[in-house]
């Protein structure tokens, strides 16, 4: 057995709660051997701990700031954001090292004495996280270098090129990421796993549906892009393999929907904070992998990042905030328009009696995903006001302060919540907050605590929508695929859908699983990331905007303490999102072409 000094870590990084298997409580400063390590099944868990706890990337609750790239959310506090294009690296992943430790205790598993089963999981568990990496990094950069199970060691003096890989193509990478979840699926576990924290059955085949879905659109869509490619293959595959790609993902999130433990959602009356509860609560039905987190030495500073000022628990808040965009792409529960209704048809605004009434009937997932004016939060009821509108000889005026200042006679001028347009740290600058993804525990919202909120890799509501758009793309028949998108759209309490098209999938898509990492990685594989962030100034899609509410002050006439919204650019934003052709992939560190000149730069590099 090739000898493995191991060390382990203290508060490893993966774990359920307390009670789940002590995962997040082993601590040793011993150097230990392989005979000692792979007998030892609790050891095991600690080693394999250690890998859960560095396959976090892409958007993600433990790096507040990747949430607010796109066009779901905006920063917020502090001064404006002067970010133009995307950067050539966004989220780019090419950890190598990660993958010589996954293949070194997958061979130190195999010629273990353990249990054949307990075997068997370990080996499925690294397995499923070395084919979680290769997805991570084949999304970002295309065709990487295939390692198999190899293990290589360096000696002085030995010829290094036996150690350089050249790039495999963008399909074989796919291929190999699709066979590898076909196979560990029969060694890993069928059953759940507490707090989803560990990969099972219906993890692996999540991904394998989730690869066959990335394939089969890059294939079908990169004719969009024909100068996305590379003459051997690296970027870019063959609109022939659609289809076969398509059936793959469309067989294997059949299977989870009809033999896996999990269930949409469904548990509470009340379908804005069912849809809360079927993301953001330890007890939904529907989430199978999920990165978790336990207290004490396992949490985040998310809740703390994001939480709205009036119901923070320290002085943290509002580190990014979602956007307008976001919010009117929910659409009614009538009406598949989400605009906001702000003015009548002669431009005058509409003067609304409450600060909620704007977002009557909207989508009820708009409430489990974010926080608007009259909604609900711990208790409290969470209330923007930008300023006052007041009437001053005839004239409409308007009046502003800080956050928090009341005056007479007009009362609150400023609600504790903003919006402002000042550069102050932690105010709220778009008019929303964060509910997805937010714990509902004020002490979540300290430095000294943080939040033991989960984040959402797997869950069921993707795979219905997997289902869907490879249904659509392999022409099955309308009532099929409608019924898929209908499944999300009752349990939300919306008009369902008699016909599917791919831009209504792209609408699911996007009110479903925001703040999920789909986002951006969905955008590039249909290929239409350019074209919706074109970095057009006023482009309605590439330009971030706010929600800026007023109430009237008006003493005598109908509308006094009524509310109007203002739609406005949003202030911190200063430039609309840019999207160029060479961000569909990532280019490759110059240091890592240094290393191995066998591999190929990619287009644009």
């Amino acid at each position: 057995m090739k000898k493995l000094n191991i060390y382990i870590l203290s508060a490893l990084l993966l774990a359920g709660s307390a009670s789940c298997s002590k995962f997040l409580d082993r601590e040793s400063e011993a150097i230990l051997t392989d005979e000692q390590i792979y007998s030892d099944e609790k050891m095991l868990i600690s080693v394999i701990a250690n890998y859960y706890g560095r396959v976090s990337w892409g958007q993600h609750i433990g790096n507040t700031g990747s949430l607010a790239q796109l066009d779901e959310a905006g920063f917020s506090s502090g001064g404006p954001n002067n970010a133009q294009n995307f950067p050539d690296d966004l989220w780019r992943v090419y950890d190598y090292t990660l993958i010589r430790d996954l293949n070194l205790f997958v061979n130190g598993i195999r010629q273990s004495t353990l249990e054949e089963d307990t075997k068997n999981n370990f080996e499925g568990e690294a397995r499923f996280l070395r084919a979680w990496t290769y997805f991570n990094m084949v999304r970002t950069l295309g065709g990487v270098p295939l390692m198999g199970d190899e293990i290589f060691d360096y000696e002085s003096g030995s010829d290094i090129g036996n150690l350089q890989y050249p790039r495999a193509t963008e399909q074989d990478t796919y291929d190999y990421i699709i066979a590898e979840c076909t196979e560990i699926a029969d060694l890993l576990s069928d059953e759940k796993t507490i707090n989803s924290a560990r990969a099972n059955k219906w993890a692996a085949l999540g991904l394998k549906a989730r690869a066959a879905l990335y394939a089969g659109s890059i294939a079908t869509y990169n004719y969009k892009t024909p100068d996305v490619t590379t003459a051997g293959g690296e970027v870019g595959i063959p609109v022939s393999q659609a289809e076969s790609y398509y059936t793959i993902a469309y067989e294997t999130s059949k299977l989870i929907l009809a033999e896996s433990p999990y269930q949409l959602h469904e548990n509470n009356p009340d379908k804005g904070r069912n849809f809360y509860e079927a993301v953001s609560s330890k007890s939904s039905t529907e989430v199978i992998w999920a990165r978790d987190y336990a207290y004490p030495g396992q949490t985040h500073m998310f809740t703390n990042n994001v939480i709205a000022s009036s119901v923070r628990g320290d002085i943290d808040a509002n580190i990014i905030t979602p956007v307008l965009n976001l919010v009117e792409d929910f659409e009614y529960i009538d009406d598949r328009d989400g605009s906001l209704h702000l003015t009548e048809a002669n431009g005058d605004y509409i003067y609304y009696e409450n600060p909620e009434d704007v977002f009557a009937n909207k989508d009820p997932r708009l409430y489990g995903t974010v926080i608007y004016s009259g909604a609900d939060f711990l208790g409290s009821t969470v209330i923007y006001q930008a300023g006052v509108r007041y009437l001053d000889g005839g004239s409409w005026k308007v009046k502003t302060a800080e956050p928090g200042t009341s005056e007479a006679p007009y009362g609150l001028i400023t609600s504790m919540d903003g919006p402002t347009t000042n550069n102050d740290q932690y105010v709220n600058k778009t008019g929303f907050n964060m509910r997805k993804f937010v714990e509902e525990d004020r002490d979540a919202s300290t430095r000294g605590r943080g939040s033991v909120m989960w984040f959402v890799r797997f869950r069921l509501g993707e795979m219905v929508l997997i289902a869907a758009e490879s249904a659509l793309a392999l022409n099955k028949p309308q009532t099929e695929v409608a019924g898929y998108i209908n499944q999300l759209r009752n349990r939300a309490g919306i008009q369902t859908l008699s016909a599917v098209s791919l831009e209504d999938i792209i609408q699911e898509r996007r009110v479903e699983l925001a703040f999920e990492d789909h986002r951006y990685w969905d955008l590039k594989r249909w290929r239409i990331a350019h074209t919706v962030w074109n970095g057009q100034q006023n482009d309605p899609e590439a330009t971030h905007y706010a929600l800026f509410p007023y109430k009237i002050h008006a003493p005598g006439q109908a509308n006094h303490g009524k509310w109007v919204y203002e739609k406005r650019k949003a202030s911190h934003t200063m430039y609309p999102r840019y999207f160029r052709f060479q961000n569909y992939y990532s280019f490759f560190d110059q240091d890592w072409l240094n290393r191995n000149p066998k591999l190929v730069r990619n287009p644009y590099q």
